[in-house]
């Protein structure tokens, strides 16, 4: 079954909506003008009462013959006051004009006022009734008027309604579905464009219109979508170029190394030697098949964290403890500057004592023979703020944008001497981040650096 567009069900709500307010108009107009016309009658009636009974009061005290001779006057002289007839309290009839008579409209029952209508001999009357007193008697006062004239012009205008609204519908539904049509053109130009969009030309952009409505917003959020996909990817497919790059060559090494091994005759000593270097390399690659399912599941937004509340000053000592031999061994001078009081967060002890010693590693790397490191941890306001201080090689200011990037290398001559991967500081940044901190790095070229970890204190 084929789905309608967006074009059709506008334009067929935009007609179940104009049929539903027709006929809404027809019921409110048609109820409005009977209520109008009704309205108009009952005045009219209500000033004819009021000339009869004025005519009563000024005529009554000359007798009920004079009543009846001025009573008739009256009617002959006002065509719209041939509809009305006098009673007195009994129900006596002190006058009837000669329609009333021949419709014989009988005399009304109790009450002070009412108005109603009646149909007689094809005829439909509106009658009010008026009841009042004049020098102590009682009287009762029927006036009425003809209503079929108006009925007839409703009944006109209901069938010119009737008629009118299946053209009106039509040419309305027509300029809805125009009106959608061009409303949604640059939304199909934006879907085309969208098409044409794929891994091979993330960097085409949509054009947008300066409409400043909802397709500017809609075509600057794609925009921006896309803008993010296009980092995304990029940031992948280095990932994998750089990833197949360094899983590469310690395999292409070791599967030579065996490979040679096994062509050519060799001593005890030869093939231990080769199986040594084979470990070595197998141990490399191991610590980078890590470290990559660690960064995949970090993306991935997997929970790998233990979280329970830590003493900081603790893991930053154990991590300093391991430090200090990779500094000795470089006659390193390795300062730590001690803080009495316990530093607790809410965090996973072995990743946070696994970043320390990456950036205490990343120091040593980069810190020549008889340099010196300096680690301090103190607390600022609500964090805790873990300092490694080298005075090493430092970092081109044009490199610290990406030195947290996967696989960047500032110095990727000497990070491949020391055996470096360039995910060392994407995880200690991955870590910061994922226990609510940051890193900071201050750096100057042949001077050294200094990375600050501010990560939350524990509320208590």
């Amino acid at each position: 079954m084929k789905t309608l567009s967006i074009q059709s069900k506008l334009t067929a709500w935009y007609f179940i909506v104009l049929i539903v307010s027709f006929a809404l108009f027809r019921v409110v107009a048609l109820f409005a003008m009977q209520r109008g016309i009704e309205g108009a009658v009952d005045e009219s009636l209500r000033d004819q009462t009021r000339g009869v009974r004025e005519l009563m009061e000024r005529e009554l005290s000359s007798g009920y013959e004079a009543l009846e001779g001025e009573l008739r006057q009256h009617s002959e002289v006002q065509a719209e006051a041939d509809l009305f007839q006098v009673s007195d309290e009994q129900g006596r009839w002190i006058y009837r004009s000669p329609l009333m008579a021949h419709y014989n409209l009988p005399v009304p029952g109790t009450g002070d006022r009412s108005t109603y209508d009646v149909q007689i001999s094809g005829l439909l009357l509106r009658v009010l009734v008026t009841k009042f007193s004049v020098s102590g008697q009682t009287y009762q006062v029927q006036v009425a008027a003809s209503m079929n004239d108006f009925y007839d012009a409703m009944e006109r205008f209901k069938w010119v309604l009737l008629l009118s609204s299946p053209f009106l519908l039509a040419v309305a539904s027509a300029g809805g579905y125009w009106m959608s049509r061009r409303a949604l053109t640059p939304v199909d130009e934006i879907i085309k464009a969208a098409q044409n969009i794929n891994s091979r030309n993330l960097s085409r952009r949509l054009i947008v219109p300066q409409s400043g409505d909802e397709l500017q917003r809609l075509s600057e959020t794609l925009n921006g979508m896309l803008r993010r996909l296009e980092t995304s990817f990029n940031k992948i497919t280095r990932f994998t170029a750089d990833a197949s790059h360094d899983l590469r060559t310690p395999v292409a090494l070791m599967r030579t190394t065996a490979e040679l091994s096994l062509l050519r005759s060799c001593t005890e000593a030869e093939y231990r030697e080769d199986m040594t270097q084979i470990l070595g390399e197998a141990e490399k690659t191991s610590v980078l098949v890590e470290k990559l399912m660690m960064l995949a599941r970090a993306d991935m937004g997997a929970d790998t964290l233990q979280r329970a509340p830590i003493d900081l000053a603790e893991s930053l000592q154990e991590a300093c403890c391991e430090g200090c031999i990779l500094a000795e061994a470089k006659h390193i001078t390795f300062l730590e500057n001690r803080i009495c009081q316990a530093v607790i967060v809410d965090g996973d002890a072995h990743m946070l004592h696994r970043m320390f010693l990456i950036l205490i590693d990343n120091a040593v790397k980069y810190t020549p023979s008889h340099g010196q490191i300096e680690i301090s941890l103190r607390c600022k306001d609500e964090s805790a703020i873990a300092e490694v201080r080298d005075n090493g090689i430092g970092i081109d200011p044009s490199d610290l944008p990406y030195i947290f990037d996967r696989f960047y290398r500032a110095d990727k001559a000497r990070s491949h001497e020391s055996g470096g991967t360039g995910l060392g500081l994407s995880i200690a940044h991955w870590v910061a981040e994922a226990h609510g901190g940051s890193i900071e790095v201050q750096s100057t070229p042949g001077a050294g650096s200094a990375f600050q970890v501010w990560l939350p204190l524990l509320k208590r």
